[in-house]
């Protein structure tokens, strides 16, 4: 995906089309939320595969394998689907991976917050649809959308997350994310996190990698680098000092980690970036 944000409704229409095509489980370069008031959702997620009825709001953080198929709800559907780069709002991606870590669905009732949520969601996709959309404006409406979704999963039952196992790693997962963004910019390594923990390094990899897959280490890399990518397009700073605040005392060794996640150094990336948000 090019764009920084894209966002597309899912009606009748389209799930007969869906259905249709070939879909095989894949994964993207994007995030991907989905908030369905009508209509149900086919989840080909983390091996398993689950189907929820609406209302629903679903999350897909890059990379991930997966494969969904929406379907009629007594010959309704009504989703909404927005699809953004990580570094379009580096500042509170990871809160949604640790509100949809543990499964992929929220369920949600019929009432004032779901309205709220849609109604987000439509205001995103007004401003989208201008002639010259305001990013600046998107992004705070995704922003507001995310705090929402916070509040929403705050007033969910303590019974909501399965196993009392399952439940101990998702806090300490969700402490984890609290520590990363704090001292991310820092360059601390794999031991400071598990530290601050209590916990060895091996333990903290082992839960990392159960929830989201990825090392402890990978996992604030990539957060450094969503950052990166923020500094780059945000603000006309130097490369070296970029990579200076984010705790790489060489811009070379900064360069070279860009270039190995990205494909493109952090020069070619900023150009690329200018031309697409104009």
């Amino acid at each position: 995906m090019e764009e920084m944000i894209r966002t597309f409704a899912i009606g009748p229409a389209d799930v007969e089309k869906i259905a249709a095509e070939p879909n095989d489980p894949h994964h993207h370069d994007y995030e991907e939320l989905i908030i369905g008031r009508e209509g149900t959702l086919e989840h080909f997620i983390d091996f398993r595969s689950e189907t929820i009825a609406a209302p629903f709001v679903s999350f897909v953080t890059k990379g991930k394998v997966h494969r969904v198929r929406p379907g009629l709800q007594e010959g309704r559907c009504d989703m909404r689907v927005v699809r953004f780069r990580s570094e379009f709002i580096p500042e509170t991606i990871f809160q949604l991976y640790s509100l949809f870590h543990g499964q992929a669905q929220m369920p949600l009732e019929a009432g004032r917050s779901l309205d709220r949520l849609c109604a987000i969601a439509g205001m995103m996709a007004d401003e989208l649809e201008q002639p010259t959309p305001d990013l600046a404006v998107v992004r705070q409406l995704l922003g507001t959308l995310f705090t929402l979704l916070r509040s929403m999963h705050r007033e969910r039952p303590p019974d909501a997350e399965t196993g009392s196992l399952a439940s101990g790693h998702n806090e300490t997962f969700r402490h984890f994310l609290e520590i990363l963004e704090e001292n991310f910019r820092q360059p601390h390594d794999v031991e400071f996190y598990a530290s601050q923990l209590f916990m060895s390094v091996r333990n903290l990899n082992l839960i990392t990698q159960s929830i989201l897959q990825q090392s402890v280490s990978r996992i604030v890399e990539t957060r450094k680098l969503i950052e990166a990518k923020n500094l780059l397009i945000s603000t006309d700073k130097p490369i070296a000092e970029i990579g200076f605040e984010l705790g790489y005392e060489e811009n070379s060794y900064f360069t070279r980690v860009f270039k190995k996640n990205t494909g493109q150094t952090p020069t070619e990336f900023r150009e690329e970036m200018r031309r697409l948000v104009g």
